[in-house]
């Protein structure tokens, strides 16, 4: 039976925080790209995701616990022919590992990519969101003022869909990678703070703010010294700036998100 406490280099009776900061400390150093997809660091890496996968969880770690306690009990060291020893036997339990070593790193890479895909759809729509407020205040644009009633209609309906969804967004990332106060303090008593969720929501809140009103301000600066698209179509583009300038931005972070979840649609 594998000693899923020797690979993760820990002691049976090691804490679930001891467990966990071990496996994340092998993972990065055993990493298959730390290695440039070295097959022997990749079988490791599997081996210690495996070992995380049960140590990890308490049922299973205690139902592990029970099994490694009555073979430790039973060990007399005789073999039979079900032991490694047999070269069957043991070419059999080598196949059963690569398959579930596969297994393993194709739901970590899995993971993975959900990651990164949870990130973009947090960032995208709202680096396009600061880049509407400054050039919302730098163009000035006037398209609800020179628009028609539906028009109108849609650019109210567009602004309403589009601050809904930009607020879904914004908490969904604030609660996957922040932390409240409460739990950085838990998190250094324990010694155990997560890396993707390394930041004071408080702190991120205040930072969102700063850049917002910062695009804003830049974009206005900017735009008082340059003037060059209400001059050329006065129709569109204004010279002050109005109250309806707060419904672009939403509606650009509502583009980008749109064309996005296209975009990994047809990935």
């Amino acid at each position: 039976m594998v000693n899923y406490y020797d690979i993760l280099r820990v002691s049976p009776k090691a804490s679930s925080a001891e467990i966990k900061s071990a496996y994340r400390r092998l993972a990065r150093r055993l990493h298959p790209d730390s290695e440039h997809g070295s097959e022997e660091t990749a079988v490791k890496f599997a081996a210690i995701a495996e070992a995380y996968e049960v140590l990890g969880r308490p049922r299973e770690r205690a139902r592990y616990d029970r099994q490694l306690a009555e073979i430790t009990a039973a060990a007399n060291g005789e073999g039979n022919g079900f032991e490694a020893a047999n070269p069957i036997v043991a070419r059999w339990r080598q196949m059963v590992a690569e398959k579930r070593y596969g297994e393993i790193i194709d739901r970590l890479l899995e993971e993975e990519r959900r990651e990164a895909v949870a990130f973009q759809k947090a960032v995208f729509p709202l680096a396009a969101f600061f880049i509407a407020c400054f050039l919302t205040t730098l163009l000035k644009p006037r398209l609800f003022t020179e628009s028609g009633v539906i028009g109108k209609l849609v650019i109210v309906t567009l602004f309403i869909v589009a601050l809904i969804k930009l607020f879904s967004l914004l908490k969904d990332g604030i609660e996957r990678y922040t932390v409240t106060s409460e739990q950085i303090h838990e998190s250094l008593l324990e010694d155990d703070l997560t890396e993707e969720r390394r930041y004071s929501r408080l702190a991120v809140g205040a930072v969102l703010i700063f850049i917002t009103f910062a695009c804003l301000a830049a974009g206005a600066l900017l735009g008082s010294q340059v003037e060059t698209a209400a001059n050329s179509l006065p129709a569109w583009f204004g010279y002050n700036i109005d109250a309806e300038l707060i419904f672009y931005p939403p509606i650009l972070a509502l583009f980008v998100d749109v064309m996005h979840s296209l975009a990994l649609k047809f990935q």
